[in-house]
């Protein structure tokens, strides 16, 4: 030990240990993820998904309206950090909560629901078509926010969801 061989002989083993353990992170961050998202697709279908997204929306400190269930004319939820809601940004929300990617008509029907200072957002389980976010680049009043986005959100503020929520990523025991 006194001559450095020690240390010498621990370093690459530090740096083999730090490669695997972190290869281990990563793979349980991606399964973690990949659980999620599996529930959500699963669990929270259609007006469900849509209460879903309102209470995320809650947790990162907007106010809601959710639609009622049927024909919303594109429109799921009304977001707002105001307490009467009209004050801008007012925030008109469609979800789909469906696998399958969104393409441009859905990004367009809800920006022709946009009046003037107000914002669109999709969110959606699925994916987004290259020409979908073509479509949506450069407009300063649109977000779109597909399944890897949402479980981003989902896990940044998890702790703010209520347990009726974050019940539907428990594990169920046997």
């Amino acid at each position: 030990m006194r001559n450095g061989w020690f240390h010498r002989e621990t370093a690459p083993e530090t740096n083999e240990e730090d490669s695997t353990v972190h290869g281990v992170v990563e793979e349980i961050e991606n399964l973690t993820r990949d659980f999620i998202l599996r529930r959500l697709s699963q669990e929270l279908k259609g007006h469900l998904f849509a209460e879903s997204v309102a209470h995320l929306l809650q947790a990162v400190g907007y106010r809601i309206r959710v639609s009622a269930q049927g024909p919303d004319g594109g429109v799921d939820i009304i977001a707002h950090r105001y307490e009467l809601g009209f004050e801008p940004p007012i925030i008109k929300v469609q979800v789909k909560s469906m696998d399958g990617n969104i393409g441009r008509p859905t990004i367009a029907s809800l920006l022709n629901t946009l009046g003037t200072g107000e914002c669109g957002l999709i969110v959606t389980l699925g994916g987004l078509t290259a020409e979908a976010r073509t479509f949506a680049r450069g407009k300063g009043n649109l977000r779109l926010i597909d399944s890897e986005d949402l479980v981003n959100l989902v896990l940044s503020h998890y702790e703010q969801f209520d347990a009726s929520y974050t019940s539907v990523w428990q594990v169920e025991s046997a």
